[in-house]
């Protein structure tokens, strides 16, 4: 009789997850955004620890991966408002089940 082995796992849908998330700030921008809607401005106040060229950058890569929408609204001025996608809603059940994960094992050092 062969041994059994072991169930190979292929990862490699994962690695595109974290290309999208590895932007910096993209965690908290989604999380910002969760609560709702948002202006730039109202939401570099709110994320008052990101510089304004790296919420633009990290806008920029959620809006070409899908996660974000930008609506442009044609006022004076032109108002621009951040919205989360349906794939950047539904982005939150696997922010959840990662917050589980490190509540978990958050007392464990190593």
């Amino acid at each position: 009789m062969e041994p059994l082995q072991e169930e190979v796992h292929d990862f490699s849908n994962i690695c595109s997850v974290l290309t999208i998330l590895g932007a910096k700030w993209a965690f908290l921008v989604i999380a910002e955004l969760s609560k709702g809607p948002k202006r730039f401005k109202q939401l570099h106040r709110d994320l008052v620890i990101v510089k304004t060229q790296s919420l633009t950058d990290v806008l920029r890569h959620l809006e070409q991966n899908g996660i974000v929408l930008r609506e442009v609204t044609p006022t004076v001025p032109i108002m621009v408002e951040y919205s989360l996608t349906e794939k950047g809603i539904d982005f939150q059940t696997a922010l959840k089940e990662m917050d589980k994960w490190a509540k978990r094992w958050e007392s464990i050092n190593h």
